[in-house]
């Protein structure tokens, strides 16, 4: 009985020690694979640093560009476009203006009524209307047709009796956000379509008169007067309501930035003459690139994989359009890399099927157990059951990629503030000291989603110009949001342009 008893004492303790073998075992693997998506992580912080040096040498990098672009064509990734736009709006301008915005799947018409006095837009009437998808690849003749015929109708909504018997011509502001070679501030020819455009027989012809063309055959008495991008839009309106605005950024889907430049400056149009001594330029910042912006494997190989390779480069690391997609492609390594998320999802193989919008939410998910988070992941990426300890990583995740984005946004605005002699250093050639510097108010006008709504990203952007700038120089720098920019400020342009229309229509590129 004793011999017994110790046989099955022996062969408790010998399952006991197997038992305690297979949980430490399971438990070893498990670290080791938590270590691997951990590694991931500090690689990923590691290879999107953005340290205050490397920023500087950023905005060094733009400013150069800026001067290069405008040295001569194609001296720089930044094409440096003017717009012949001279004169921004100023608060004066009296009556009723209209604007068409067409810059992708959607445009809108716009009308406004300004009351003479800074600030003071009377009224404001917007109307969104999606385009077919057949008439993205259609004819110029029936793209317009279409665009004239709503705003046609908008007209006569809009209008009171009294103002439609009026023998005035109405003027338009026209807001085309595709590449163009602009000419003159009311015309330009098409460059190339983007966005899902492929409409043939518009590539190298004359907007203005596509669009004149079509008003008429609609019996629509309206003028065309300007031809902006959506930047230039978000400047004259950013100007209308403040006079110390010099620059306008969006940052949403994608990015741009314009500012305003000396003429002098505009070294590959020498002898060109404004009224004003000088010209906003259309920058085209989201093609701008430099050796010390901090490039991942995933920024990579999203770049080899897109249909535009070595192209747009700053905006696929900063816009809203591609900040999921990075995001996705560092999940997708982690899944690979260890089973802390289960199997990997069919839907992280995906390209671009995450959103900022969703990226954006995870990140600023609030929730003790980060409820939105592990329902973001569970809806949109089919990964079920995620440990809390998981979801925090995915967290950290978006903050590392978000931050990288808007630090190097900063870096972009001061470069440009650099360029103009607004940075506090002197400008690009300068070589006073901060000291020595004197500092205007100067205020950028921001628009898109990615600012606007993100709170982490806006809050990251302005920490970043801070640092860059230090806080004697940044309390003179405002970045103003403004709404609708794009079309409001068309109208303003129209305005501005309308009675005295000799001036800016002399201004007109040399052949």
């Amino acid at each position: 009985m004793g011999k017994l008893a110790v046989g099955v004492a022996v062969g408790v303790a010998v399952a006991t020690c197997a038992v305690a073998g297979v949980v430490v075992g399971r438990r070893l693997r498990s670290r080791r694979k938590w270590r691997r998506v951990v590694g991931v992580l500090r690689e990923l912080e590691e290879s999107c640093e953005t340290p205050v040096g490397r920023l500087k040498q950023v905005v060094d990098a733009m400013a150069v560009e800026m001067h290069a672009g405008l040295a001569s064509e194609g001296g720089s990734k930044l094409k440096m476009l003017l717009t012949f736009v001279d004169r921004l709006p100023t608060g004066s301008e009296i009556g009723t203006y209209y604007a068409l915005d067409l810059g992708g799947t959607n445009f809108r018409v716009l009308r406004v009524q300004l009351g003479g006095t800074r600030s003071s837009i009377l009224s404001k009437d917007v109307k969104r209307q999606r385009i077919p998808q057949h008439l993205m690849t259609s004819t110029s003749e029936d793209l317009f047709d279409f665009i004239t015929s709503k705003l046609k109708q908008f007209v006569e909504q809009e209008e009171t009796v009294s103002e439609a018997a009026q023998s005035r011509t109405r003027e338009l502001g026209f807001t085309f956000s595709f590449p163009v070679k602009q000419i003159s501030i009311r015309s330009g020819f098409l460059i190339r379509w983007t966005k899902g455009f492929a409409i043939e027989d518009m590539i190298g012809c004359e907007i203005i008169e596509r669009l004149q063309a079509a008003l008429m055959k609609k019996g629509l008495d309206m003028c065309a007067t300007v031809l902006v991008n959506d930047t230039v839009g978000i400047l004259a309106l950013g100007h209308y309501y403040d006079a110390d605005t010099v620059a306008a950024v969006k940052i949403g889907t994608g990015t741009n930035a314009c500012y305003m430049e000396r003429a002098d400056a505009i070294i590959k149009c020498q002898g060109l003459l404004t009224s004003s001594g000088a010209m906003v330029v259309n920058m085209e910042w989201g093609n701008f690139w430099s050796s010390h912006l901090p490039r991942t494997t995933y920024d990579i190989e999203m770049d080899m994989e897109s249909p535009n390779p070595n192209d747009q480069g700053f905006e696929k690391m900063i816009s809203g359009m591609y900040l999921g997609d990075i995001f996705r492609r560092v999940l997708l390594r982690m899944c690979k890399e260890s089973d802390v998320f289960g199997p990997v999802s069919s839907k992280l193989l995906i390209p671009f099927v995450l959103e900022m919008p969703l990226m954006a939410a995870m990140h600023e998910d609030d929730t003790p157990d980060l409820k939105v988070v592990a329902a973001i992941l569970r809806e949109k990426l089919e990964i079920q059951d995620v440990p809390l300890k998981a979801r925090r990583l995915v967290v950290k995740v978006c903050d590392v990629v978000t931050r990288r984005a808007a630090r190097l946004a900063a870096a972009g605005i001061v470069g440009i503030l650099k360029k103009i002699g607004r940075d506090g250093t002197g400008g690009i050639t300068g070589s006073r000291s901060r000291s020595d510097a004197k500092m205007r108010r100067t205020v950028v006008a921001v628009e898109g989603s990615l600012y606007t709504s993100y709170m982490m990203f806006r809050e990251y952007l302005h920490e970043a110009l801070n640092e860059i700038l230090g806080e004697d120089v940044a309390q003179h720098v405002v970045l103003r949001t403004t709404e609708d920019g794009s079309c409001v400020g068309a109208a303003l342009l129209a305005a501005l342009h309308s009675s005295s229309s000799s001036s800016s229509e002399g201004l007109h590129r040399r052949r």
